[in-house]
């Protein structure tokens, strides 16, 4: 969507830096950065997203009952969204607590009540797929997942038809370079840089 996009840059929630790399906590050298934690900061912007994903829900997961978060990130959009709804809200640890009940799951979720996952960035999608796989062990009926923003990884797109699960997010990165291109945030030739990097992270020719 061309509004998120224009937002997510004008709060600096996403950077594109095509001369000088980012690293990843995966060791990857990136020239794109996600933060989108930085939302929940900026009332307008927030408001604006978290409208959109309660639409975007609404239309492609009609029957939902339930909202969860990935933690951590996920949380508090998943918050936003619930109220909108006026839905219950849960989420999924990151880790298993070691004391208590050793609960993976925040909250009340009743066996085959329809849930939807609310994660921020889809990379390779393997941490959004690790929350799907928690709830499914717990025989629970997970529709799908959606995010506010996806790199378009060929992995992601890989990973979730593997685990034949459903996934959209409001923006993707192709939407999002349009309109930085548009705004002067980088150059044509920097959009190909970044988008080579996306279509193959391990080839650093993009750095070139």
């Amino acid at each position: 969507m061309k509004k998120i996009s224009q937002e997510l840059l004008k709060i600096k929630a996403v950077f594109l830096n095509p001369t000088k790399p980012f690293i990843w906590a995966s060791g990857i050298k990136s020239p794109i950065y996600t933060d989108n934690r930085l939302v929940i900061s900026h009332p307008k912007s927030r408001d604006l997203i978290e409208l959109a994903l309660s639409k975007l829900i609404k239309k492609q997961f009609p029957k939902v009952e339930i909202i969860v978060g990935t933690a951590t990130a996920g949380i508090p959009h998943a918050a936003y969204v619930s109220k909108i709804l006026n839905l219950p809200m849960a989420y999924v640890r990151s880790k298993t607590k070691n004391h208590g009940r050793n609960k993976p799951i925040e909250g009340t979720i009743t066996k085959n009540t329809p849930l939807v996952v609310i994660e921020d960035l889809l990379s390779t999608g393997q941490s959004a797929l690790e929350v799907v796989k928690i709830l499914r062990a717990e025989q629970l009926k997970v529709l799908g997942v959606v995010s506010i923003f996806t790199y378009q990884m060929k992995t992601c797109h890989h990973n979730f038809q593997k685990a034949k699960c459903k996934v959209f997010s409001l923006c993707s990165l192709d939407e999002l370079i349009i309109e930085a291109i548009k705004l002067k945030y980088i150059t044509p030739y920097q959009a190909k840089q970044i988008i080579k990097f996306r279509n193959n992270p391990k080839d650093l020719s993009w750095m070139n």
